[in-house]
């Protein structure tokens, strides 16, 4: 697929032991119709297999900002964070920008670009009140956050986001 025949969706993945499975996401994806750009967090490439996704994507895993010499990478359509670490959610929902993953996602509700948050987060800090007020703060900024994914996770987080286009993906065809 060439880069002007689909919308781009930039799946965030951060350190949490389901990142391993990010892959599942990009397949349920790419046979949605998008052009995948994985952005990892740094601490995240401990988690993911590299050269396998940027494999199957067709493009680099984005770490870090660009250097100047260096080609833009294309422009998000639409952003899935998955898995979205406690702190990464925090981070998020705060403006802070300290990784590229952190700064790319920053940007988004303000450019209009449709993010939607798997959290992978435990109980203990899910109910921590940074937390919930982080996740108040996101939905406040139009991010979608599905808290309660069921048995498919990668597939509830892309169906919420829909097709490209904005096409709602139904129910149960994304396994």
């Amino acid at each position: 697929m060439s880069e002007s025949s689909g919308e781009v969706l930039y799946v965030v993945v951060s350190a949490a032991e389901t990142a391993a499975e990010v892959g599942t996401l990009v397949s349920l994806a790419q046979d949605a119709g998008w052009i995948v750009q994985l952005v990892a967090t740094p601490s995240a490439l401990d988690f993911i297999d590299v050269a396998e996704l940027e494999r199957r994507t067709g493009r680099p895993v984005r770490t870090r900002y660009r250097k100047p010499h260096e080609p833009k990478p294309p422009r998000a359509d639409a952003m899935i964070v998955a898995p979205a670490t406690f702190n990464t959610i925090n981070k998020f929902a705060q403006g802070i920008t300290d990784t590229y993953a952190l700064g790319v996602l920053a940007e988004a509700p303000g450019l209009g670009i449709p993010v939607v948050v798997l959290p992978f987060v435990n109980d203990a800090l899910a109910s921590r009140t940074p937390y919930r007020r982080s996740i108040e703060d996101l939905r406040a900024d139009g991010v979608r956050v599905v808290l309660d994914p069921g048995d498919d996770p990668w597939g509830r987080a892309l169906a919420e986001l829909g097709r490209p286009g904005g096409q709602k993906i139904p129910p149960g065809s994304c396994v």
